[in-house]
């Protein structure tokens, strides 16, 4: 890890530290936000857009360069930020490692040379943090407590559906125009593992697995991508339902459980969770807080959540601790996503222990 901080703040008594944010789209945006709501002003931008670029640097006021040789070379980062498109986080993870610079990088999709990256990570004794977001959700976090903490009793089964519409995505742009209208990083296949990130995370990987993968309606500039993926997690003792679509015209994210003694239900329309107790038959309600959403998304995403995931990442870096995902774990969940789509090929379930 890189100690020449640049100076020492007197009036905070900490060392201020350089970011290099990487991909100036929605996310790199996101991420700069997050940047500036910490008090962090020491970040530079790289976008291979010059439109990007420029926006970046008269919106938020920082420095942003189109050759990323030169912001490396300029910015000196203590940590760097991989905001690309998912096709395109391996060119960037191997140039952080290259320059031993500690990395977080957004949700993946595709492992291209993950194998070697990680012993390179391993070796360099390098600190890698994937992004996983949804555990930064109030709602989500909650939910693992309860879980974990076996209060509401053995689970039987667990239902979950997550759908958005993908023109919503962007609406400043045409779907076809960016990664998730290709194939290979479509909308659905994205947010599958995003969401199994926190999933596994919560109640553990799955014993074996059975899979849909399906494009079932039209959207303009998304004619080559499966738009759902429809699919059953067997844990031996209790099983789970799993829908992500990126169909549903209401941006849905619904969880039940359902176990021998309570009923839990989520939904992000509502911060609260619900909980039924078999034993008293009744309802109880267990609130949170959410904070505003940033203009022009959905009013359930709210910028908090993505605030803490960048705060998480900082202390990582300055304190050398634990980030909640890993690598080796981020591979993991991308090969359960493989799994599902292998079983929709041959019509078969999956043990998640061959992977």
């Amino acid at each position: 890890m890189r100690t020449d901080w640049r100076f020492f703040d007197q009036t905070i008594g900490e060392l201020i530290m350089k970011f290099l944010v990487i991909g100036l789209g929605s996310m790199g945006k996101r991420r700069i936000r997050c940047f500036q709501a910490l008090g962090h002003f020491d970040v530079v931008g790289f976008d291979l857009r010059e439109d990007r670029v420029k926006e970046i640097i008269d919106k938020y006021s920082i420095r942003a360069f189109l050759d990323v040789d030169n912001a490396f070379e300029q910015s000196n980062p203590d940590a760097v930020i991989i905001s690309v498109p998912p096709d395109s986080h391996h060119i960037y993870m191997k140039m952080a490692i290259l320059q031993k610079t500690p990395f977080f990088v957004e949700a993946s999709v595709v492992d291209t040379d993950m194998y070697q990256m990680k012993k390179d990570v391993l070796s360099a004794g390098l600190l890698a943090a994937p992004s996983a977001t949804m555990l930064f959700h109030p709602g989500i976090k909650l939910i693992g407590e309860i879980v974990k903490s076996g209060s509401i009793g053995k689970i039987s089964n667990i239902i979950y559906h997550t759908g958005q519409y993908l023109p919503d995505w962007h609406p400043y742009e045409s779907v076809s125009s960016f990664y998730v209208s290709n194939p290979l990083t479509g909308g659905a296949r994205e947010i599958t593992p995003f969401e199994l990130t926190w999933f596994t995370n919560v109640f553990g990987f799955p014993k074996r697995v059975c899979g849909n993968v399906r494009k079932t309606i039209t959207i303009l500039g998304a004619e080559k991508i499966d738009d759902t993926y429809n699919f059953l997690f067997d844990y031996g003792s209790y099983l789970a339902t799993f829908t992500t679509d990126v169909v549903s015209r209401h941006g849905t994210r619904r969880l039940e459980i359902i176990t021998d003694s309570h009923q839990l239900v989520w939904s992000w329309d509502k911060n609260e969770i619900q909980v039924f107790d078999g034993h008293k038959g009744k309802w109880d309600c267990i609130p949170y807080k959410m904070a505003k959403a940033e203009t022009g998304y959905n009013a359930n995403i709210g910028e908090n959540m993505y605030i803490e995931e960048i705060r998480s990442f900082i202390d990582f870096v300055k304190k050398n601790n634990t980030f909640v995902n890993t690598l080796e774990n981020d591979h993991k969940v991308l090969r359960l996503l493989y799994a599902i789509e292998q079983s929709d090929k041959e019509s078969r379930f999956i043990n998640v222990e061959d992977l």
